[in-house]
This record gives structure tokens, sequence and C-alpha cells, in this order.
């Protein structure tokens, strides 16, 4: 344990943070899965969630939360998905 006044508080800030972070990385992972089940679902909302979901993996590459490749490979997943539904449903 830190006993210098100054490493006890960064001790402190970085806890918070990265209580902060988790939250972050949860919520992006919950939209995701939404997200997923929706695209396999065929329902009516995909939309709005891959727009949640997108934006919400944007916020947090900019906050430095992950890195700007890894939310850039997640909303291509996603699209990349959500574009092969669309095209079965106009094949069909």
């Amino acid at each position: 344990m830190a006993n210098l006044r100054s490493a006890l508080r960064d001790i402190k800030k970085s806890r918070k943070r990265a209580e902060r972070n988790k939250s972050v990385r949860s919520a992006i992972k919950t939209y995701v899965k939404k997200t997923r089940t929706a695209i396999a679902a065929g329902s009516d909302e995909t939309m709005e969630l891959f727009a949640a979901s997108a934006s919400i993996v944007d916020k947090a590459a900019k906050r430095g939360i992950i890195h700007k490749n890894a939310a850039d490979r997640r909303k291509s997943r996603l699209a990349k998905k959500l574009n092969a539904v669309k095209a079965a449903a106009a094949a069909a």
C-alpha cells in the first residue's frame, strides 16, 4: 500500500476511472448483444439499435476507453451482419 498522500489520491482516482470505464465497456457489450439479437430476429428496431451501438462505441473510443481500431472493428462486424440480413431479405 502506498504511504505518500499523493500516491493514495492517485490510487483513488485510478479506481474511480476503472469503475467508470468498466460500466462503459459493459454498456458496449449490452448494446452490441441487443443489436445482434435484433438482427437475427429481423426486428423493426434494428437500425435504431445499430445507431445507438455505433454511437456508444464511438464515444468510448473518443474517450480512450477502447482503442479506435477496436471500435471500428465492432461497428464493421455489426454492419456486415446487418447488410447480410438485408441482402438475404431482398433476394427472397
